[in-house]
């Protein structure tokens, strides 16, 4: 019902509305505001991590002999994940403890969802049917039978399975013709179990918020889901530029709001006591480099992602903020000494094959020269697995344009 009385909106009125509808939309909208993270009008498949011009470029490698795509795809293939004879282990509720004590199904939903993947990239690039099957096994096996992740690694485990099942699933849905005849089910799995533990996100170190969201991003591709592509693209814009720092953040690094860090003396206790911020810094680089690690990956796994779905997030502060954390903790791991203002003069090496995406989108795509990165990732080449939810990213990353 209208009001009975109205008054005339002068100009100054007007302009006071707009005023305020612009702040709020603006307020909405960060750290996104250009909207450069959006859900796209149409998904791209195969859209997670990997696409179908990558793989294309890196069958065409492994078609000539070239290296390193040869000696990464080798590698693949000796190792326990292209098994043939691999025997699916699901189970209906997985429980995992902190760092996985207890670990009742945790390794063997990781390692299944991981191998699923590995079949899936095995079938591309030989044709061999056999690995498109046992993908579709392992995947099929899972949704037959998971109910729930529990105890308090349940939100991390989630993440770390449900980064890899989607990956596997875009490649057999969207380039193995031979049949997937359990797919609605293996989509309601990821609709019912994994993707209502990650979507909103955690305020534990951002690792955990980081992989949550990669396996959020992912599962909303392959469900075409924008509601929670979007929701979870926020999370991960937020968290970002509140897990690597960058000298424009100001004196002291940027917070998720919900986690109510609003003094120095609080932000210093969760930077691990780290009281000096530097460009390129990490929330965890004081804790250790492995679990710096997941996170660097996860920002790279996503940016990866939006770009294949047309949203390219590497001319954004989220690729600025990968490029310097790449480069700052590589010259460490490389074995630089810490100067005593850091960590207390002491790091935890282990940073782990995380740096081949990155390092492609920013070096061979957008032509940034990233020494002490680029040192590393050849150094490290051919890149492995984490056994967590990193895989094979020499094979399908390294020196790729597409």
């Amino acid at each position: 019902m209208q009001p009975r009385h109205r008054r005339p909106r002068t100009a100054l009125f007007s302009a006071l509305v707009a005023s305020v509808a612009a702040l709020v939309a603006g307020l909405i909208a960060w750290p996104g505001a250009d909207r450069a993270d959006a859900a796209p009008a149409v998904f791209v498949h195969p859209g997670v991590t990997v696409s179908k011009g990558q793989l294309d470029f890196t069958k065409a490698k492994l078609d000539a002999g070239a290296q390193p795509w040869k000696s990464a795809f080798d590698q693949m293939k000796a190792g326990k994940y292209a098994d043939l004879n691999r025997t699916p282990k699901p189970r209906a509720t997985v429980e995992c403890g902190s760092y996985s004590n207890p670990n009742y199904g945790c390794t063997d939903e990781r390692e299944d969802a991981i191998a699923a993947y590995t079949h899936a990239l095995a079938w591309y690039f030989t044709r061999d049917e056999r690995h498109a099957k046992k993908s579709i096994q392992l995947m099929d096996a899972w949704s037959a039978v998971i109910q729930d992740h529990t105890n308090s690694n349940a939100p991390l485990q989630t993440g770390w399975a449900g980064s890899s099942w989607p990956k596997a699933a875009e490649i057999i849905k969207y380039t193995y013709t031979g049949g997937w005849a359990n797919e609605g089910r293996f989509r309601t799995m990821l609709r019912n179990v994994y993707l209502p533990e990650v979507i909103n996100g955690s305020n534990s170190n951002g690792n955990w918020e980081l992989t949550m969201m990669e396996a959020a991003i992912g599962i909303s591709v392959f469900l075409e889901d924008k509601a929670s592509y979007d929701k979870a693209m926020a999370k991960f814009r937020t968290r970002t530029a509140a897990y690597i720092y960058l000298s424009s953040d100001g004196a002291l690094p940027k917070t998720v709001p919900s986690q109510n860090l609003d003094t120095r003396e609080k932000i210093v206790k969760y930077w691990q006591g780290q009281s000096t911020f530097v460009t390129g810094l990490s929330q965890e680089t004081c804790r250790d480099f492995t679990h710096t690690g997941y996170g660097i990956s996860s920002i790279s796994h996503i940016a990866e992602t939006s770009r294949i779905q047309g949203q390219d997030l590497y001319g954004t502060d989220v690729g600025e903020r990968l490029r310097q954390a790449l480069g700052f903790h590589s010259k460490y791991q490389l074995g630089e000494a810490p100067p005593s203002w850091l960590c207390g003069g002491s790091v935890e090496r282990g940073l782990g094959p995380v740096t081949e995406v990155g390092y492609n989108a920013l070096h061979t795509r957008r032509g940034i020269a990233m020494t002490n990165t680029q040192k590393l990732t050849e150094q490290q080449r051919p890149a492995g697995s984490n056994n967590l939810f990193v895989a094979w990213e020499t094979l399908t990353h390294a020196e790729n344009p597409s």
